[in-house]
C-alpha cells in the first residue's frame, strides 16, 4: 500500500498536500497516547477535504450560523478525523493544544483539578462544530434524517420567491457499521420515502470491520439496497487519494430533486500504513515508519505545511461573508414578510410560552384515561406551538392522538407538522433527537407509542438524555392494566430503565390535572427529554386532591392523617387503589397517608427537609406499583409490586390477580404489619 503514496510533497497541488498533512496529523494524535482511532480517519481524509474545503458552507467564526451545512459524523469513533478539520478550518475551540488530549487519560492536573477537552474519544455536541453526539452506531444516521427533515420542514413554511432563507444541506458520513444497524436501515427508509434531497450520506466503503474484513458478516448488494430505499447511488472508485472524483458525486447529490443521495466511497483503513487494508487498522497506534510515509524529513509532529494553512484559511473569511450574505437576506426578508420574518425569529430563537394555557386547562367533568386526556391537551398545544412537529409508530390511534390528517408532513407538504414514521420505533426517537438538535428550539419534537415498545427506541433515548436534547415521549398502556394484548404489552421492568436514566424526565401522571402538570414538566425541562408514561383504561374514581403544580415537586401529599402509621407511595393507574386501600387501612385501625409519585428524579431534587416531611411522617413508607420494584428501595422500605410479568386478562381482573387493587393493597400491608411489630425488617416486597 506504501507505494501509493507519493513520496515527496514538493509536486503536490493543494488538495495533496492537505490530505498528506492531514493524514500526518492524524497519526501524531494516534501516537501521541498510545491510541485511538485512526485507521478510518486516515482513509477518509480526501472526502474531509472535499466536504470541508469545497463544499459545505459553514461559519468556523460562528458554529452556530442558522443556515449552515450540518455535518454528521454517524461512525463517530473516527472523531479525530473531525477534530482535525475543525483546527485546520479555523475553528477558535479546537486549538492544538486540544488536538494534543485526544486520547489522553484525562488525569487531574498537578493543581488537582480535571481537565477538559474538545477532543472525547466520539464526538460530544456541546464542542462548537459538533452537531450531534454519535458513538453507538447507526444514530447518527438517524439524527441526519432528522436534520433534514427540520431543514425541509422550514423551507417549506419560511422561503418565499426570491428569498430561499433556509438552505441547509445535511452531510452525514457512514462506515460498514452504521449501514448493518437496524436504526439506520429504517432512518434510511423514511429518508428515502421522504424524497430527502437535502441529505447526502457518504459511505466509507473499506469493506472492514473491527474484528475483521466485512465478507465475514456481509454479502449483500448495498447499492442495491438502496436503490430500493429510494435513494440515489453515486460511485467513487478512488476515495483513497482523488477529491476530484468526489467532489463530482457531491455535485451530483447536490443536483437531486426528489430523493436522498448516497454515495459510495471505495477507501482503505489506514492507508498506506503498515496496517492498511486490516482490522489491526481499526484502532491503536502508529509506527515510526507510519508517520515517516507521510512527513517531510524536517517535520515536526502535529503541524500543517504553509501550503495547507493557506489553503484552509480562506475558510473563515468565505464564512463570515456568507453569514452576513445570508443576514443581508434576512433583512430584506423582514422588509418583504414581516409578519413571516417575525414567526422565524421567534423559532430562530427557540420562543414559545404556553404555561398561562396550560394553568387555565380544565378537566372533565367524569374521570378520562390518562392517554385520552393527553391526547386534549397536545391537540390543544399543537394548535399553539408551531414548533411541536410530532410523529408516531403506528400506534396513532391508540395512543389517542388525535386526527391529524391535515397536519401530515409528506415529500408533498414538507409544512407539515406529523410524520408518520411506521414501526420504526428506533429511528423515530433518533430522527427526534436530529430535529432537536438543528437549533435550541427550534422544533419540540414529540414522539408517540406503546410504553413497552419504547424499549426499541431506548437507546436513542439514552443519546437525547446524554446530548440534552428535548424531546417529549409519549408512552401509553404503561402497565398490567392494558389488559388482554399480554404479558407481551404490558411493561412491568420498563420503568427501571427509564427511571435510572440520568438526565430524563419519566413522569407518569394518575390523572388529567397530573396530566396538565406532566406536559408543564415536560416543557419547562430546557436541556432534557421526558417520557410521559400513560394508562390504557380511566381510573374508577377520582382523588380530588391531585395538583397540576405540585407534579413539579415530583412527589406530594395526596390524603393526610395525622399520627399516620403507614404512608403508601404510587403514581399512575395505581395511585387510585393505593387511595382506597388507605381509606380502607384507617377504617381497621391502621392509619394510612397517601403521597403520589408522578416523577421520582423530581422528587430527590427537592430539599431534604420537604422530602422528610412528604416521605417520613410514618413508620412505614410503603410503594405501591403494578412494577418490579427495583428503583422504590430508594425512597420506601417495601413494595406493594410485581416480581413477575404480566397476564392477558382485562386490566381489572389484572389488578385483582396480583393483588394490587385495594383489597389486595390492604391484605399485603396489615400482614406486613403484623411482622414489622415482632422484628425489624429491612426493605422488602410484600406477598
Amino acid at each position: 500500500m506504501s507505494g501509493n503514496v507519493p513520496s515527496s510533497a514538493n509536486t503536490l497541488s493543494n488538495d495533496g498536500q492537505a490530505i498528506r498533512d492531514l493524514r500526518k496529523m492524524i497519526i501524531d494524535c494516534c501516537r501521541q497516547n498510545g491510541g485511538g482511532h485512526g485507521g478510518s480517519a486516515i482513509g477518509m481524509v480526501p472526502l474531509a477535504v472535499a466536504l470541508w474545503r469545497h463544499t459545505m458552507k459553514f461559519n468556523p467564526s460562528n458554529p452556530e450560523w442558522f443556515n449552515r451545512d450540518r455535518f454528521v459524523l454517524s461512525n463517530g469513533h473516527v472523531a479525530i478525523l473531525l477534530y482535525t478539520m475543525l483546527y485546520a478550518c479555523g475553528y477558535q475551540s479546537m486549538t492544538l493544544d486540544e488536538l494534543k488530549l485526544y486520547a489522553s487519560a484525562k488525569s487531574p492536573g498537578e493543581d488537582g483539578q480535571w481537565k477538559s477537552t474538545s477532543c472525547h474519544g466520539h464526538p460530544e455536541r456541546e464542542v462548537p462544530g459538533v452537531e450531534v453526539t454519535t458513538g453507538p452506531l447507526g444514530q447518527g444516521i438517524a439524527n441526519a434524517v432528522g436534520l433534514a427533515i427540520a431543514s425541509k420542514s422550514l423551507g417549506a413554511q419560511f422561503n418565499k420567491p426570491g428569498h430561499e432563507i433556509i438552505t441547509s444541506k445535511v452531510y452525514c458520513t457512514t462506515g460498514d457499521g452504521c449501514l448493518q444497524e437496524g436504526v439506520a436501515q429504517e432512518a434510511m427508509a423514511i429518508a428515502g420515502h421522504l424524497g430527502l434531497n437535502n441529505l447526502v450520506l457518504c459511505y466509507d466503503n473499506n469493506q472492514v470491520t473491527c474484528d475483521g474484513p466485512l465478507s465475514w458478516i456481509v454479502s449483500e448488494d448495498t447499492n442495491g439496497r438502496m436503490r430500493a430505499l429510494g435513494w440515489n447511488v453515486v460511485d467513487v472508485w478512488n476515495g483513497d487519494s482523488s477529491v476530484d472524483e468526489i467532489l463530482a458525486a457531491l455535485k451530483l447529490a447536490q443536483a437531486s430533486v426528489s430523493k436522498p443521495t448516497f454515495i459510495n466511497i471505495r477507501t482503505t483503513i489506514g492507508y498506506g500504513t503498515a496496517t492498511a487494508g486490516t482490522a489491526k487498522s481499526h484502532h491503536g497506534t502508529y509506527s515510526d515508519e507510519d508517520a515517516a510515509l507521510y512527513g517531510n524529513e524536517d517535520a515536526k509532529t502535529h503541524t500543517l505545511s504553509d501550503q495547507t494553512r493557506a489553503f484552509f484559511s480562506q475558510l473563515v473569511d468565505q464564512g463570515k461573508a456568507l453569514e452576513a450574505e445570508w443576514d443581508c437576506l434576512l433583512l430584506s426578508y423582514a422588509q418583504n414578510y414581516p409578519k413571516d420574518a417575525k414567526e422565524l425569529q421567534k423559532r430562530m430563537k427557540g420562543q414559545f410560552n404556553v404555561q398561562d394555557l396550560l394553568q387555565q386547562m380544565t378537566t372533565p367533568p367524569e374521570p378520562q384515561a390518562t392517554r385520552q386526556y393527553n391526547g386534549f391537551v397536545f391537540n390543544t398545544l399543537m394548535d399553539k406551538v408551531p414548533q411541536m412537529l410530532a410523529g408516531g409508530a403506528d400506534l396513532w390511534n391508540s395512543n389517542q392522538m388525535g386526527d391529524q390528517s391535515s397536519r401530515i408532513l409528506s415529500r408533498s407538504h414538507f409544512d407539515g407538522r406529523v410524520i408518520r414514521y411506521g414501526i420504526r420505533e428506533h429511528a423515530m426517537a433518533g430522527i427526534s433527537n436530529g430535529l432537536a438538535a438543528f437549533g435550541p428550539g427550534t422544533f419540540l419534537p414529540i414522539t408517540a407509542t406503546f410504553l413497552i415498545f419504547y424499549l426499541y427506541a431506548a437507546p436513542a433515548i439514552r443519546m437525547g438524555a446524554l446530548s440534552n436534547l428535548k424531546v417529549i415521549h409519549i408512552a401509553t398502556h404503561d402497565s398490567i392494566g392494558e389488559g388482554q394484548n399480554g404479558p407481551t404489552h404490558q411493561p412491568v421492568e420498563v420503568d427501571s430503565l427509564f427511571r435510572a436514566m440520568p438526565n430524563l424526565l419519566y413522569i407518569r401522571p394518575a390523572d388529567e390535572e397530573e396530566v396538565i402538570g406532566a406536559w408543564m414538566c415536560a416543557l419547562g425541562a430546557s436541556n432534557q427529554p421526558s417520557i410521559l408514561s400513560l394508562a390504557r383504561d380511566p381510573p374508577g374514581v377520582r382523588i380530588l386532591t391531585t395538583d397540576r403544580y405540585k407534579v413539579a415537586r415530583g412527589g406530594y401529599v395526596v390524603l393526610e392523617n395525622e399520627n399516620a402509621q403507614v404512608t403508601l407511595v404510587s403514581c399512575g393507574s395505581e395511585l387510585q387503589f393505593a387511595h382506597d386501600a388507605a381509606l380502607k387501612l384507617s377504617e381497621v385501625g391502621i392509619l394510612t397517608r397517601v403521597v403520589s409519585m408522578p416523577c421520582i428524579s423530581l422528587f430527590e431534587k427537592q430539599s431534604g427537609e420537604y422530602q422528610r416531611s412528604t416521605l417520613s411522617a410514618s413508620r412505614h413508607v410503603i410503594s405501591v406499583e403494578a412494577y418490579i420494584s427495583t428503583i422504590w428501595a430508594r425512597l420506601c422500605t417495601a413494595s406493594v409490586s410485581m416480581d413477575s410479568f404480566g397476564y392477558s386478562g382485562a386490566g381489572d381482573a389484572n389488578f385483582k390477580r396480583f393483588g394490587l387493587d385495594g383489597d389486595g393493597i390492604v391484605r399485603k400491608v396489615r400482614g406486613y404489619i403484623e411482622a414489622s411489630s415482632t422484628s425489624a425488617r429491612r426493605w422488602v416486597r410484600l406477598e
